[in-house]
């Protein structure tokens, strides 16, 4: 097995552990060491980082394994290691903002689906490798999520079409509604922050620049953003809203929309957008909403990602795609001894309402008639599943308790007689069930 060293400046970074792919040698395996730097390779004892996937001016990314899941489970393992030369006053922003974005993976990745996890945050202290001090590294775990970001996917295809940019815009406004209503705001949305997995459903990633905002006030921007997809109030540093991020969202689907770089759809000179040259197919409702979300005061814009979502279903058609829907459960058929326990009900019951209503009426019009709309009634209430199961024993003794003990309901009818038409009368129903049940499937075998 190959287990990357996370140590910044390592000469040789690779190492190579051949006895670790064993899986029972690779659960139980005492610390590694990278054969180069002598820094530890198994993170909290548990990660071990085998590719790198990205690196930046505050640390690094690493595709890792944990070791101490069943299936060896894939992560992210995010390091924490400013380069260059900071001041003591950038270096804490740089620490607050990766312990913030560990903080609100925390609290909200494991209640949506389309935010990633966290798995663990942890420091490790080793000593440098001249050993004449202590470096210290802070590291972050969270869900891998397979696929590629909407950067990728735009280098890939040049551009999306007007239906895939409206699935992202849907699946992005979901998401942020989410964000939003638990007193975030993210603050950096682009497309090299949102993940497509295998399966097509999107994910935002990259919370480190999200502020957090207390009940009744706004967050103040500090300086950290993305040109270009950044509104005018986080660029000055004011104050931040949740309206900064539809600024941001409706910035990424313009240039997934256009293919173009995000500068080259803003027209410096004039201070307005000129998107529209470059995306001429897009309806004039769609184009509105984006101008909207654009607005360079933040007064103007959609104050909600519900706002701009009711404006979608209300101006775009039918077809407009919406965010994966879990599938709806079938509706569950009946057993064979739900049918002939329903027959039996039926039975019964309907010798026991003949006997009632021939007792009381003497007219047998009146008596078949309510007789049948009686029975009409029963077998509609099972078939919508009003009564079932423990229901049809109970009404079915009350109903005999009541004709057996009440003269006045079995009328010359003997309890005897009560007893022996009752059990005939379901034993009939069930037969007949039967019976038709069987004729049935003959016929829909042989048609």
């Amino acid at each position: 097995m190959k287990i990357l060293c996370t140590r910044l400046g390592c000469l040789n970074s690779h190492n190579s552990f051949p006895e670790l792919d064993d899986p029972t040698r690779l659960q139980t395996a005492q610390q590694k060491f990278c054969t180069s730097c002598g820094m530890p390779l198994i993170l909290a004892g548990r990660y071990l980082p085998s590719r790198l996937l990205g690196k930046g001016g505050f640390g690094a990314a690493f595709l890792a394994v944990d070791r101490f899941t069943p299936t060896m489970r894939q992560c992210v393992v995010k390091q924490f290691q400013p380069e260059g030369n900071l001041t003591a006053e950038q270096l804490k922003i740089a620490q607050d903002l990766f312990v913030r974005e560990a903080t609100v993976l925390e609290r909200l990745g494991n209640k949506h689906r389309q935010i990633p996890d966290l798995y663990a945050f942890f420091p490790v202290v080793v000593p440098s490798q001249n050993g004449q001090r202590e470096e210290q590294y802070f590291y972050l775990v969270q869900e891998f999520i397979d696929g590629q970001n909407l950067a990728q996917e735009l280098t890939a295809k040049g551009k999306l079409s007007e239906a895939e940019v409206l699935e992202v815009l849907a699946q992005m406004l979901h998401i942020l509604k989410f964000v939003h209503g638990n007193g975030s705001i993210h603050r950096d949305i682009k497309p090299s922050n949102i993940m497509r997995d295998s399966s097509g459903v999107l994910y935002l990633l990259d919370f480190g620049a999200v502020k957090e905002v207390a009940a009744g006030s706004k967050g103040r921007s500090t300086g950290i953003y993305s040109a270009g997809f950044a509104p005018p109030e986080q660029m000055s540093g004011a104050e931040v809203y949740p309206s900064t991020d539809l600024y941001s969202l409706a910035a990424t689907c313009l240039e997934l929309l256009t293919g173009k770089e995000i500068i080259e759809l803003y027209d410096a000179y004039n201070n307005k957008w000129n998107w529209r040259n470059y995306a001429p197919q897009v309806g004039e409702r769609l184009a509105q909403i984006f101008e909207r979300m654009l607005s360079r005061t933040p007064l103007d814009r959609f104050q909600s990602a519900e706002e701009v979502l009711h404006a979608l279903d209300s101006s775009l058609s039918p077809q407009t795609p919406q965010p994966p829907q879990p599938p709806q459960p079938p509706k569950p058929r009946f057993s064979l001894l739900e049918i002939l326990g329903g027959a039996a009900f039926v039975g019964t019951m309907g010798a026991l309402l003949f006997i009632v209503f021939t007792s009381i009426f003497s007219a047998p019009g009146i008596s078949i008639g309510l007789w049948g709309m009686c029975n009409s009634g029963l077998i509609f209430a099972l078939y919508r599943r009003v009564m079932e199961k423990i229901d049809l024993i109970i009404i079915t003794a009350i109903a005999l308790g009541l004709v057996l003990f009440i003269p006045a309901l079995h009328g010359s009818f003997s309890s005897q007689l009560v007893l022996v038409i009752s059990v005939l009368a379901a034993a009939g129903a069930i037969a007949a069930t039967a019976l038709f049940r069987l004729i049935y499937q003959l016929l829909s075998r042989l048609l």
